[in-house]
């Protein structure tokens, strides 16, 4: 019983003291709630007191930005107003300068018509003073002239004869001393060696044991040599030396490149010798075109195609009567550029003419023509000046004259030909008549090559073997033979050999 008790006591104590909590907690919150109202009642009157501040601070300060403007604008309209007034005053300044200055055009209009006036009576006046001159004279004033004239001419005709002649013959002298002066001025400038080619050239060997391996057994290194380079090879002819001989400067050079090449290796034999032959080609190559760039160069010719300095180079290796053409090519230019300078022509035009005159002689075996006409072919082809061209073409008189730089290269070639002892006749020719000694032979179907030897004596004949046979081979040394009689002319007797070879060539992998 006493446990029931105590738990209703219990229960009744709880809702008691969950009464009592809920009381007080309302209490609190009422308590809460007046604070938080005052608070807000404070911050809106502090708020409104700084919008009061703040309006006061912005009305103040719009205040001073207003009265600013209003005076920046009244100084503005001060400056304008002075502006205006100047401007004003100038426009009244133009106005009574205009107005001057149509009072004075209108003063020197009347002073023109007076002047106007004044030359047509002058003119007038003139006009009937010759009329009345005439009628008294009988004659017009053109007939007067004349008339004078022929009279004053006949007076003192033979004082005019004597002194046009006198002036025609000083005229002649003083420009052929002055012609002479130029010559002679230019020749005298050009301090250049003549130096004529000869028909062989030599080459050194350390000891006579040398010349063992360049003959070979029975000759057959001597002959592939000879064979592979187109020269003639004498061994015995000059203690320590051997002496290569040929009428071809570029044969000659080769040669003596291989040659040179075989002795410091030591190995002399047919394979070895094609080898360094092919090699001393290509430096004879190099060699040419280093040639050409260089001659350009010294005769401040640039611009000129590669192709042309090429071709340019290869008449390092070609003469002339006896005389290096590039050589001469190379004075001929130094010559013509001094001559132009003297005579106000184009340097330029007149130095490459002479530089490239003879540069058709580098192919003219290989090209029908003239040296002339292949070396405008070849100026043409390669994109060379017209005025160039025209410089060059006239100095063997193919071509006419058409500028004053074509008779500069014309001069300059007759300068550079005269020199004494630059050229020789009798070597031109004996060149001649070997070179067209090998030209009888090439003229041949199935001929590879064709070499002409000891001094035109002797012409070898190389045939493509799987187009000549053994029979035809003998056949057509009878027929070069009886070619070379009918055409030309020559002392004694000239061997015809003709050469077969064949090759079986196979390689191993």
């Amino acid at each position: 019983m006493s446990l029931k008790l105590a738990a209703v006591f219990l229960s009744i104590a709880g809702a008691l003291g969950v009464a009592v909590g809920y009381y007080l907690r309302y209490l609190i919150t009422l308590s809460k709630k007046g604070s938080m109202e005052l608070e807000i009642k404070e911050m809106l009157l502090t708020a409104k007191e700084e919008a009061k501040k703040i309006t006061a601070d912005a009305e103040k300060k719009a205040g001073d930005t207003m009265a600013a403007a209003t005076a920046e604008i009244k100084e503005k309209e001060s400056k304008i107003s002075q502006t205006e007034g100047r401007l004003i005053k100038k426009e009244d300044l133009l106005d009574k300068r205009q107005s001057d200055l149509d009072k004075e055009v209108e003063i020197i209009k009347k002073k023109a018509d007076e002047i106007r006036q004044i030359k047509e009576k002058a003119d007038k006046l003139e006009e009937d003073r010759l009329k009345a001159l005439e009628k008294v004279a009988n004659l017009t004033s053109d007939e007067a002239k004349n008339e004078i004239m022929s009279m004053i001419e006949k007076q003192n005709e033979q004082d005019f004869l004597v002194r046009m002649k006198k002036l025609e013959t000083q005229g002649e002298d003083m420009l052929e001393n002055k012609a002479k002066d130029i010559l002679a001025m230019s020749v005298q400038r050009l301090a250049s060696s003549v130096a004529s080619d000869f028909m062989s050239s030599t080459v050194e060997i350390p000891s006579d044991d040398v010349k063992g391996k360049i003959i070979g057994k029975e000759g057959r290194n001597i002959k592939a040599f000879e064979r592979a380079t187109g020269v003639e090879v004498l061994v015995d002819d000059t203690p320590g030396a051997i002496t290569i001989s040929s009428f071809d400067p570029v044969r000659r050079h080769i040669a003596g490149i291989a040659l040179r090449e075989l002795i410091k290796d030591g190995r002399v034999q047919p394979a070895r010798i094609e080898q360094v032959v092919e090699k001393a080609k290509q430096e004879a190559n190099k060699t040419i075109k280093e040639k050409g760039e260089q001659a350009a160069y010294e005769c401040g010719v640039l611009g000129l195609d590669p192709r042309i300095s090429l071709i340019l180079g290869r008449l390092h290796f070609r003469t002339s009567y006896g005389q290096n053409v590039l050589q001469h090519s190379v004075e001929m230019a130094h010559i013509a550029g001094m001559i132009a300078e003297e005579l106000g022509a184009n340097v330029q035009v007149a130095k490459a003419g002479a530089l490239l005159h003879d540069i058709g002689k580098a192919l003219d075996h290989e090209v029908a023509g003239t040296h002339v006409e292949i070396g405008r072919r070849i100026l043409q082809k390669f994109g060379a000046p017209e005025d160039i061209i025209k410089a060059m073409q006239a100095h063997h008189e193919e071509y006419p004259y058409e500028t004053i730089e074509s008779r500069i290269v014309q001069t300059a070639d007759a300068i550079s030909g005269a020199r004494p002892g630059a050229r020789r006749d009798n070597v031109e020719n004996y060149l001649k008549r070997l070179g067209d000694l090998e030209a009888i032979a090439n003229g041949f179907p199935g001929i590879e090559k064709s070499y002409a030897l000891q001094a035109g004596r002797e012409i070898r004949v190389f045939v493509k073997p799987e187009d000549v046979g053994d029979l035809q081979a003998k056949e057509l040394a009878r027929e070069i033979a009886l070619k070379v009689e009918k055409n030309l002319k020559y002392p004694g007797e000239i061997k015809v050999t003709v050469i077969r070879e064949t090759r079986s060539i196979e390689f191993a992998r």
